[in-house]
């Protein structure tokens, strides 16, 4: 039984593109964990809009506040959102690079080292902009514990 060349190919081709295959899956979950702290952002931003009518001048002084801070962190979660996004778009233009390397037997190893750099730098931002919008979400917060004393 013969074998046939081109399935070495294949085969180096996948092995090849495995590990950028894993990174594309862990940008996927951050981008997973992004996507519902943007939802839970609109939600309460929804809730406040709701809630306004019924709202007294303190009230709605605070809500006014509490948008603000809603907005900006949309704003950041929206931007780590996007540049996750373009990182795992790069990273899958990683992958094709890899495998039309193999499969034309032209030297692609430029074309997929700076696609690979410009992956890791749109995902460095999309990091960036998650910490601060972590940060902004920790630091806006106010609440009276004094509200729940007996």
């Amino acid at each position: 039984m013969t074998t046939d060349p081109s399935t070495g190919i294949i085969a180096h081709a996948i092995q090849l593109a495995v590990a950028p295959v894993f990174l594309l899956t862990g940008v996927a979950g951050l981008l997973a964990v992004m996507a519902n702290r943007l939802a839970r952002i609109i939600d309460r931003a929804r809730s406040v809009d709701q809630a306004w009518s019924g709202l007294g001048p303190h009230a709605r002084a605070a809500a006014r506040t509490e948008l603000g801070n809603l907005e900006r962190r949309r704003r950041v979660s929206s931007w780590s959102i996007n540049y996750c996004t373009m990182a795992a778009l790069l990273i899958c233009l990683v992958i094709v690079t890899l495998f039309a390397e193999e499969f034309f037997t032209v030297n692609l190893k430029w074309l997929a080292s700076a696609l690979f750099v410009a992956a890791m730098l749109a995902l460095i931002g999309g990091l960036t902009c998650f910490l601060r919008e972590v940060y902004l979400a920790t630091h806006t917060i106010s609440f009276d514990p004094s509200r729940f004393e007996d």
